[in-house]
């Protein structure tokens, strides 16, 4: 993590964003918003993953995480690191994808530039942990998250919108990764 955030107590749930290298709009395809919700699945099921509130736009996501048994630092390593290298390989092979040279070439560059990564880098570096040890700041977090594809002109409502758990607070429908309220 290369910022001034730090996660504080990890099982307190935290605001955490990352956002993909160049602000590249990856997650305007399903396949790979799909690949990202089967890394946090899997962090949930195998790693002590606890999901409060998340989201994934077309070049970020929000997630609302705490972890009574990790370290929430291990557990976003973990998720980009696997979703980072799934959807790369998934981009490579997707023959219909017709961004495929201009996304590799700018993942190849931003990995050659930066000691950490090999090949390609797919995540910026940091996603600013901010411990929501109130509240008001839950509330405003939570608000954040799921009013983000109404700000970005994608919904109406928060709830219409897919890859968020919006439907999860809003009725009392289920989304599509199990969730802890608030």
């Amino acid at each position: 993590m290369s910022s001034n955030y730090k996660v504080g107590e990890d099982a307190i749930a935290h605001f955490l964003s990352f956002a993909v290298v160049g602000w590249v709009d990856v997650f305007s395809r399903e396949c790979y918003k799909e690949i990202f919700i089967n890394s946090l699945k899997y962090c949930q099921e195998n790693k002590g993953l606890i999901l409060h509130a998340w989201i994934i736009m077309t070049n970020h996501v929000h997630l609302i995480v705490s972890s009574n048994t990790n370290k929430i630092e291990w557990l976003v390593r973990d998720i980009k690191k696997y979703s980072s290298k799934q959807i790369i390989a998934a981009i490579e092979k997707n023959a219909t994808e017709s961004r495929k040279e201009w996304m590799l070439n700018l993942f190849s560059y931003a990995g050659k530039n930066n000691k950490n990564n090999k090949d390609y880098q797919f995540w910026k570096q940091d996603y600013h942990p901010i411990e929501l040890n109130s509240a008001s700041k839950s509330k405003e977090r939570l608000d954040y998250l799921h009013e983000n594809p109404v700000r970005s002109g994608l919904v109406w409502e928060p709830w219409h919108y897919k890859y968020s758990s919006a439907i999860d607070y809003y009725t009392n429908e289920h989304g599509l990764l199990a969730i802890e309220h608030l």
